[in-house]
């Protein structure tokens, strides 16, 4: 019986010295809270209250910071690419000290003064040396979505339809402050639909498009890129396109709201029909441009645009449009509204240009 009082007290003992003591923000009006820090940058603090949850403080507003855990605080000006000289940023124990943040490595060294307005992020030492070693494999870090939608009408004239997307996106490395060396897209789309009615032929749309991108970095802004993109419209007469790409890509801006990314190349484009005198292979250039915009209320907007000129055949000029607007409903899962535009100059007789496609799903968000 002693001896099972004693194991019990020690695994208590063990237990109680394991559990990390929190940090502590004292805010200027007087408000403590105790919890931890989730993230962190030069202008506010996200921070975990085991009273009141999560909550962002401005810098401002505080008056008093503790924590008994270490932190890497990084400058603004330092730029990070793997393998990282991590003599570049401040790590160790953190408190705040008017406008700067001073940063101890050890209670023998001097502490280090980090101005606040020159800092671009805080976070726990643990997940910064984490981050800068790790080497995550192939089928790790994707993020992206999947979105479905369909419609059925039974009745004298019956009509099944149905649209679906996937788009996955892998950067590495997956921090934001970290300098990205290459990023890998993936991409497919197809919408299809009947109609069918007695003593009628039946009508069907058929349109699929896949691509795959592949952008290695020669700066946070500039990077070269290779493309492949396949494309089938029966409305269009297209049996399949076949579009192989490669050029320069510019990150025009890119902030915590918004992207917008333009691209340049050539291209070689192998383009059969359903009219075999029409097939034809062509080598051209590829202008594209893709933007994406967050917007209250948790919507994500993410337009794109693709222009491919032929020179070998001026008349061969072929382009897509695509837009979604993306709203949240519940975690992970979104309603999505969306238009697609393909343009042609070149179908076989009796088709025409432009086929225009409006969406709506189901989205869900990957991971």
């Amino acid at each position: 019986m002693i001896l099972f009082l004693f194991c019990c007290s020690s695994a208590t003992n063990i237990q109680a010295q394991a559990k990390p003591q929190p940090d502590v923000l004292l805010l200027k009006d007087g408000e403590k809270l105790i919890g931890q820090v989730v993230s962190a940058d030069g202008a506010a603090v996200t921070f975990k209250s085991n009273l009141a949850g999560q909550v962002t403080v401005k810098w401002t507003d505080v008056q008093e910071f503790q924590s008994p855990r270490k932190y890497a605080v990084i400058p603004k000006s330092v730029r990070l690419r793997k393998p990282v000289d991590t003599s570049k940023v401040a790590e160790g124990t953190v408190a705040l000290a008017g406008p700067n943040l001073q940063v101890a490595p050890s209670a023998e060294q001097p502490a280090q003064s980090v101005p606040l307005a020159g800092t671009s992020h805080v976070m726990d030492d643990a997940t910064f040396q984490k981050a800068i070693s790790a080497r995550p494999g192939f089928f790790q870090d994707w993020t992206g979505a999947v979105t479905a939608g369909a419609s059925l009408v039974q009745a004298t004239q019956n009509s099944r339809d149905f649209n679906g997307a996937i788009s996955l996106v892998r950067t590495v490395p997956g921090e934001s402050w970290l300098e990205p060396q290459n990023r890998t897209l993936i991409d497919f789309s197809t919408s299809y639909g009947e109609i069918s009615q007695p003593n009628t032929p039946t009508l069907k749309t058929d349109i699929y498009h896949a691509d795959a991108e592949r952008d290695e970095y020669f700066s946070p802004s500039v990077y070269a890129f290779a493309q492949g993109a396949f494309d089938h419209n029966f409305a269009q007469g297209l049996d399949l396109q076949q579009t192989y790409s490669g050029g320069i890509g510019w990150t025009v801006f890119k902030t915590g709201n918004a992207e917008l990314d333009l691209k340049g190349g050539a291209s070689y484009i192998n383009q059969q029909f359903a009219v075999a005198s029409a097939n034809q292979t062509l080598f051209g250039s590829i202008f594209g441009e893709n933007y994406m915009r967050k917007l209250p209320r948790g919507m994500v907007l993410v337009e794109a645009l693709t222009v491919t000129p032929a020179w070998n055949n001026l008349n061969a000029l072929s382009a897509a449009f695509s837009t979604t607007l993306t709203a949240p409903i519940y975690k992970k899962l979104s309603f999505s509204v969306g238009v697609i535009d393909t343009y042609l100059n070149n179908p076989p007789p009796e088709f025409k240009k432009n086929s225009l496609q409006f969406t709506t799903g189901l989205t869900y968000a990957i991971p």
